[in-house]
């Protein structure tokens, strides 16, 4: 393979991973997508599930209209990819030149570095998806204003 070759091909490959992580991270009790979990009390056995999910999808878009988002907005991946070029770029520039590979050497060593050390930063940050609490806070409390018991979230 010629070495030109070698950051079209990393680059796919950094996509594919980027799209399964973020692809096991959009689901489950732990992820933003996650919706209320009703307790199947007196109001829930009258209006039935499809009218507690109804209910639900109401006070979701209620908290929206607040201006609260499901997912925590914390920059996660700008920083940690930040952060991944900076360490990576500079221990890759400073390794080149402590085993003489000269200036050129330790520039061409540092680029690559940052490039490498940018991508793991930019994966580490997006597993960082968070809920937010707030937001469904939020949620349950116009639920149990309306007289639904909420057990979590799924």
């Amino acid at each position: 393979m010629k070495s030109s070759n070698i950051p079209t091909v990393f680059f796919i490959f950094l996509g594919a991973v980027l799209a399964g992580v973020s692809g096991c991270a959009a689901t489950g009790s732990a992820s933003p997508s996650a919706r209320p979990v009703l307790y199947p009390n007196a109001t829930l056995n009258r209006v039935g599930d499809a009218g507690g999910r109804a209910e639900a999808d109401a006070c979701m878009a209620r908290a929206r209209s607040a201006g609260l988002t499901p997912q925590e907005q914390n920059n996660a991946v700008t920083r940690r990819a930040g952060e991944g070029a900076a360490i990576t770029g500079v221990a890759a520039a400073v390794g080149a030149l402590v085993t003489g590979r000269g200036l050129d050497g330790a520039v061409r060593s540092g680029a690559a570095g940052a490039v490498v050390g940018g991508s793991a930063g930019a994966v580490s940050g997006a597993l960082q998806h968070k809920p937010s609490s707030i937001y469904r806070r939020s949620v349950q409390r116009c639920l149990s204003d309306k007289g639904f018991d909420v057990i979590g979230w799924n």
